[in-house]
C-alpha cells in the first residue's frame, strides 16, 4: 500500500471531531453503585492502517468504537470490533465494558475458589484444576441468578400497610429491672407516686419521765 497527500491515515480523535451530532447516542451499559453508568458514544466502519505500507491490500473493515462523555473535551476512550456489520451500539458498548466484570471474576475465582492455589508444575494438572474451579462458579453464579435482586426504588413507591388500633411498640425491656417483680429494687419508672394512699399514721411510745 501506497500513501500520498491524498492518501493517508486519519487518526481516530480527527475521525471522532468529524462525526455529525446525530452519530452519539447515550448508551447505559450496567448498574453502579449510587446511579446508572452511562456515556456517549459512535460506532463507524473504518480500515486499520497500521503499518499498512507492507501490505498489498488493505485491511478488512472493522467497527470503530468511540466513547466521547458529555462535556468532556476530547474522545475518552476508542475500541475495535470484528463483530458483525448489525450488531447493535448496545451491544458492542457491553461487549467493550465487559473487561470489569472479567476482573471481577477473575478476582471472586482466585479468592473465593482458590484458582490461584495451585502448586504443580504440568499444564494437564492447572487444566484440571482451572476446569473444576470455573465449573464451580458457573454453578454458584446460576444458583445467584434464582435470588431477585433487591430494587429499593420500586419498594419506596408501593403503599404502605396502615398501623393497627391499639398497636404497641415494643422495645427493649427496661436494663434496671430484675428479672422478679418482688425483686425489683425501683419503682417501675410509670408508677406514679402521688397516686398512691397515705400511709396510717404510727403509734408513738410515750416518754416515761417519771424515775
Amino acid at each position: 500500500m501506497r500513501r500520498s497527500a491524498d492518501h493517508k491515515p486519519v487518526s481516530v480523535k480527527a475521525l471522532a471531531q468529524e462525526l455529525p451530532q446525530e452519530a452519539w447516542r447515550t448508551v447505559c451499559w450496567r448498574e453502579g453503585t449510587n446511579a446508572d453508568l452511562n456515556s456517549r458514544f459512535a460506532a463507524v466502519r473504518s480500515r486499520p492502517a497500521s503499518r499498512d505500507y507492507n501490505l498489498t491490500e488493505p485491511r478488512a473493515e472493522e467497527r470503530l468504537l468511540i466513547e466521547w462523555p458529555e462535556g468532556d473535551a476530547e474522545p475518552l476512550k476508542y475500541w475495535l470490533s470484528t463483530l458483525a456489520a448489525d450488531t447493535l451500539l448496545e451491544h458492542l458498548v457491553n461487549a467493550a465494558k465487559l473487561r470489569w466484570r472479567i476482573e471481577r471474576d477473575y478476582q471472586e475465582l482466585k479468592q473465593e475458589l482458590e484458582l490461584g492455589h495451585y502448586e504443580g508444575r504440568g499444564w494437564r494438572g492447572f487444566h484440571h484444576h482451572a476446569s473444576l474451579c470455573i465449573a464451580a462458579y458457573g454453578f454458584l453464579i446460576s444458583q445467584r441468578e434464582t435470588i431477585p435482586p433487591s430494587a429499593p426504588d420500586k419498594t419506596q413507591s408501593r403503599p404502605k400497610s396502615a398501623v393497627p388500633e391499639g398497636y404497641r411498640l415494643r422495645g427493649p425491656a427496661d436494663p434496671t429491672r430484675a428479672p422478679r417483680r418482688k425483686f425489683y429494687r425501683d419503682h417501675p419508672k410509670t408508677l406514679d407516686c402521688r397516686a398512691l394512699s397515705q400511709p396510717s399514721a404510727m403509734s408513738m411510745l410515750h416518754q416515761d419521765h417519771a424515775l
